[in-house]
């Protein structure tokens, strides 16, 4: 795919969005230009601003490379927001059993068994997808129902902190294993881990025999049986590399935000990935940029409600625009005459 087409398409696709955002806005009575003005107050305006946006971008990464790598493979995996949830639980678990080691120990411990279950749970979709013929997309959507539906059991019942009576919530990680800032910016570490774990997934797509195989049978799975690729282990792979990178941001919100699992869990970032993984074209490069923008609209939220009296919702309406129209997008990749090579034009 032309680089400068997808960054023109989705660029196009934006302006597009904030058009008809525009026209949203005005129906409800408020002009479109002091909405943009907050949207960018709200996020990238000043150093709160950021580090707010930078916050919500760090989970953000990670639940998108739930879709972004299993999509390499011709999955379309949406659970994301289930993986997470499972890798918080199991990062409650392991922060039970490592109470009292050291820090670097506990913390090490506690993400490699929100990975493990974040994995494990895609990767079980990924095995009804090749060995059973359940489409991924339906069984990771009902796996995110399921996910959430066992948090909420065994946060009311066997797991809950009955001591903390205004929310309900988990046993609460030791606060010795708590993660804290990173040295520059008060944001925790989940963001370099993003950062890291999308450099790292990056190197692997695009710079291996590993990632050229995804990718061959990503495009034509047939041309990936006819040369003898592992095709099954493949699949299995991208989808527990996704899962694990979910699951991943479940132990971020559980060691660096929350302490313990809650409702607060189940606030969207497995979805918003899905959008954040189309908009980056499944390049995990692109995801952390992309990542951003879309931290940066959900961080603006509150400042939008505030200023306007807007429906708390309204960030999530600028989401599902934003969504449509690329989807929509997606129609006019090599129909543009502009971006093909000039022989082509000529032919």
């Amino acid at each position: 795919m032309n680089s400068v087409e997808a960054v023109a398409i989705n660029a196009a696709a934006f302006v597009i969005t904030l058009a008809l955002f525009g026209i949203y806005v005005a129906t409800l009575g408020h002009n479109p230009l002091d909405v943009y003005y907050v949207l960018w107050l709200g996020s990238f305006a000043r150093q709160i601003s950021i580090e707010s946006t930078l916050t919500n971008a760090a989970p953000l990464m990670l639940t998108a490379l739930c879709t972004a790598i299993p999509a390499r493979a011709g999955l379309l995996v949406i659970g994301g927001e289930g993986a997470l949830v499972v890798g918080g639980v199991a990062t409650v678990l392991a922060g039970m059993l490592v109470a009292g080691a050291p820090f670097l120990v506990g913390v090490t411990f506690m993400s490699l068994a929100g990975a493990l279950a974040g994995g494990l749970w895609i990767a079980f979709a990924g095995a009804l997808r090749q060995y059973r013929g359940v489409n991924e997309t339906i069984s990771t959507l009902l796996l995110n129902y399921i996910a959430i539906a066992v948090m909420y059991h065994l946060i009311t019942g066997p797991m809950r902190d009955w001591e903390r009576v205004l929310k309900t919530s988990s046993w609460s990680i030791p606060d010795a294993l708590r993660v804290g800032a990173l040295p520059v910016i008060d944001v925790h570490w989940g963001l370099a881990a993003g950062i890291v774990v999308c450099l790292i997934l990056y190197v692997v797509m695009r710079r291996t025999t590993f990632g050229f195989g995804v990718d061959v049978l990503g495009g034509n799975p047939r041309a990936a049986q006819m040369a003898g690729l592992p095709i099954n282990r493949m699949v299995l792979i991208c989808c527990f590399m996704g899962g694990a990178a979910a699951g991943l941001a479940g132990a971020f919100e559980v060691t660096a935000v929350h302490g313990f699992a809650s409702e607060s869990l189940v606030v969207g970032f497995g979805y918003a990935g899905i959008l954040v993984a189309f908009l980056s074209r499944q390049n995990p490069a692109a995801i952390i940029f992309l990542a951003i923008i879309l931290g940066g609209v959900a961080a603006s939220g509150g400042l939008l409600q505030r200023r306007f009296d807007l429906p708390d919702a309204t960030t999530q309406v600028l989401q599902g625009l934003l969504f449509m129209i690329v989807l929509a997008s997606n129609a006019a990749y090599g129909r543009l005459n502009v971006f093909q090579p000039a022989a082509w034009r000529t032919a």
